[in-house]
């Protein structure tokens, strides 16, 4: 067997759709194919965005052209200048971005939360959110005010003791302020605070740094911005080390 074969292969097992992490994962799984490359990651990398019959959904997602129909009618749509402002775009790209954070926090052994609105919201998998996160309610951290500031934030991280590691906003067309404005009011916790969102949106968020409002963020460097490429590569390391016997 061919290895672009092994890739729609595991595709077809997979559903018709999976991320590229999954695939990295999955496709040596197939014993009728062999990968003698030194760089077999970098070979399916390039046989998904160049093989017919594979198309790109999203960052690090991949679906089976013959599967599109199916795979349209659960919501996951290629994003275009028509539909990237309508509603289940947006919704979309804000679930899978979360699902993918609930799942890096999963493999670096964190506690996750994501906000009761987004709970019954579906990966593309078909899951929902909440049965990919650990917590229904947030950990009582701090004083009921702080906890409920924080209710609302994306997806967040807690640490073995149950105290917050990380702050991630998803921005995928709202407004990056209002999202400055929650990590403002939580800056006093030792955790790390990240807005979530397309690289093209990184000089509206330098600008919104800027503001005298958020000097203590800017000086004290508490937010960074993290890309949605970004994210998936992370997320695909993630996926490539479980395969690892040992990790040093």
């Amino acid at each position: 067997m061919k290895q672009y074969e092994a890739v729609i292969e595991t595709l077809e097992i997979l559903g018709g759709v999976a991320t590229l992490g999954e695939l990295n994962r999955e496709v040596f799984k197939i014993k009728d194919c062999e990968w003698k490359t030194k760089t077999p990651f970098a070979s399916i990398r390039r046989i998904v965005q160049q093989t017919k019959g594979i198309y790109k959904i999203k960052p690090g997602l991949y679906g089976l052209e013959k599967y599109r129909k199916q795979i349209e009618d659960r919501g996951l749509v290629v994003e275009n200048e028509k539909n990237k402002n309508s509603d289940s775009i947006k919704i979309f790209n804000h679930t899978y971005y979360q699902g993918i954070l609930l799942l890096i926090g999963k493999y670096r052994r964190m506690r996750t939360f994501i906000p009761q609105q987004d709970k019954n919201k579906k990966f593309y998998n078909g899951q929902r959110l909440q049965e990919l996160s650990t917590f229904t309610e947030q950990p009582p951290y701090s004083y009921p005010s702080m906890v409920k500031r924080s209710s609302t934030i994306d997806t967040i991280w807690f640490n073995e003791r149950n105290m917050p590691h990380s702050f991630f906003e998803v921005e995928h067309s709202t407004d990056i302020q209002n999202s400055l404005l929650k990590f403002n009011d939580l800056q006093d916790f030792y955790v790390r605070m990240a807005i979530v969102a397309d690289i093209k949106r990184k000089p509206e968020f330098d600008a919104k740094m800027r503001f005298h409002a958020f000097d203590d963020l800017r000086v004290y460097k508490r937010v960074s911005f993290l890309s949605y490429d970004a994210l998936i590569k992370q997320y695909e390391m993630e996926l490539e080390k479980q395969s690892f016997d040992f990790i040093l």
